[in-house]
């Protein structure tokens, strides 16, 4: 997920769905990768980011607020105390970052757009010329370095208003609300933009915002957390279906007005963990299946397939939303690639079936559980709550390609934080070896991957810089950069950006 939940996901009991059940992973050991000749010669490597995340200027140009805003001015929510009002100051300084990106031999870059620069209440007719005006100036500023944008329509940073005004993702209102906003975006920028995203890990926010309560809009029911109002058992659920009914209406628009025209692609990415069975048995193998299904299956399936999964289907029963007729053949099919982010690996136990005194709700519905250890030993060494198991990111790929055949993939977030609570020096944080040997590992895997038929298409890092990171605010890096926070946001390559230079150099 752009900014991670690492400490979050550990209290998530959910996850996995392998065709025909998970079985034990038998592929050769990845070979070490030498540089991009070990991949594809039209693959695209790229970094990532969003723009609650990197702009700031928060009150510059006629920008309206978001969900994001309240949530980071919400005593309690930041571990630092933190926001983005200023975040990386992206806003102001794109060129510089632009000319970052092209001397690592970048290819393109992912970024997102803020809807409220667009549509301040998130909707009307007439659109903020300044917030045009304001992408127009970075997407001229990429193609002049070189840099192909893959832009998300929609990164976590709904409008306030429309959150005020009708509940925004628990509405059908938000299906249309949002079309017009991508119908805009595709008038605007499409001449340029040839690659776009309808929504950043729909999953994260219906569980995490909706179903826990730790994310926006903080909606949640006992016992699954402390939220003013919510219900775990059927929000999630309502919210994940407008988010596949807004992302078949977008494509729509796009097939419909504008893609033969313009020439682009239109996809979604997923937050997509790996799993493997906490032991061998037949109970965790189908844990392992249902894992899946609650996590990419949740969209994926009824964008390729026109239905839920079926263990959703069962175990969720009616509390899981019908599609009618029409919504089943504008979902269907609407997906001309797969955005994946992918960044840890756990272990799946199955749990035992709910009684009637068991609380109901979308984080037990799976009847899973994710853990990092089996016997006592770590499925991979840990960094804030991400498990680092290279192997992950193949099983992954070769999954996505075993269920859904030649469904293109994008990469489009990896990567590994280092903690920093105010203790990190600047020397230590440069000399990132634990990041270098991350990507070294994730990308060898990825390319055997690529060789036992997974149909990838590019790779892009979590971060180009250090940001901030919702609810850890500023006290973990993800950066390839390092943004001295004290000093004028100066930005300085660390190891892993002088490594991923290198290794883009090898063609």
């Amino acid at each position: 997920m752009a900014g991670r939940f690492e400490a979050l996901l550990l209290l998530l009991l959910l996850l996995g769905n392998f065709v025909g059940g998970w079985t034990a992973d038998s592929s050769p050991e990845a070979e070490p990768i030498l540089g991009r000749r070990d991949f594809p010669y039209d693959f695209v490597f790229g970094v990532s980011s969003s723009a609650y995340q990197y702009e700031g200027a928060v009150k510059v140009g006629g920008r309206g607020p978001t969900v994001l805003d309240v949530f980071a001015h919400t005593p309690g929510n930041i571990k630092d105390g933190s926001n983005a009002d200023v975040a990386v100051d992206q806003f102001h300084r794109f060129k510089s970052d632009a000319e970052l990106m092209k001397d690592i031999n970048l290819d393109a870059y992912r970024l997102s757009i803020e809807w409220t620069r667009l549509f301040p209440e998130g909707r009307g007719n007439k659109i903020n010329q300044a917030g045009v005006d304001h992408y127009n100036r970075v997407f001229n500023s990429l193609l002049e370095n070189g840099l192909k944008p893959y832009v998300t329509l929609q990164h976590f940073d709904i409008p306030q208003a429309l959150e005020e005004s009708y509940g925004s993702l628990l509405s059908t209102q938000f299906v249309e609300d949002y079309a017009n906003y991508a119908e805009a975006c595709f008038e605007a920028f499409g001449d340029r933009v040839k690659n776009w995203i309808t929504f950043n890990e729909p999953h994260l926010v219906a569980a995490f915002g909706y179903g826990l309560g730790a994310f926006p809009p903080q909606r949640c029911s006992a016992p699954f957390g402390n939220c003013t109002a919510g219900n775990s058992s059927t929000e999630p659920y309502i919210v994940a279906h407008h988010f596949l009914l807004a992302h078949a209406a977008a494509v729509a628009i796009y097939r419909r007005r504008f893609q033969v025209k313009q020439g682009g692609l239109i996809g979604i990415t997923l937050d997509a963990q790996s799993y493997e069975p906490l032991q061998n048995t037949s109970d965790d193998i189908a844990a392992v299946q249902r894992a899946r299904d609650f996590e990419i299956g949740w969209f994926l399936d009824p964008i390729m397939f026109g239905k839920y999964p079926i263990s959703m289907q069962d175990l969720v029963g009616h509390r899981l939303p019908m599609f009618t007729k029409e919504q089943i053949h504008a979902v269907k099919g609407s997906i001309d690639f797969i955005g994946l982010n992918h960044y840890s690996t756990s272990y799946i136990k199955a749990l035992p079936k709910p009684t009637q005194a068991s609380p109901i709700g979308y984080p037990t519905d799976s009847q899973t559980l994710q853990t990092a250890f089996r016997d006592g030993v770590a499925i991979g060494s840990q960094v804030n709550g991400v498990n680092i198991v290279p192997r992950g990111i193949r099983i992954l790929v070769n999954y996505v390609k075993a269920r859904y055949g030649e469904l293109p993939i994008v990469i489009t977030e990896n990567g590994i934080s280092q903690i920093d609570n105010g203790s990190l020096s600047k020397v230590d944080a440069l000399h990132d070896v634990v990041r270098v040997n991350y990507l070294k590992g994730y990308l060898s895997e990825l390319a055997t991957g690529i060789r036992n038929g997974a149909n990838v298409k590019g790779y892009f890092v979590w971060s180009l810089l250090d940001n901030w990171e919702f609810n850890s605010g500023f006290t973990v890096r993800y950066g390839l950069h390092y943004v001295d926070y004290k000093k004028n946001l100066t930005r300085y390559p660390k190891d892993s950006a002088f490594w991923y230079k290198q290794f883009l150099a090898h063609k």
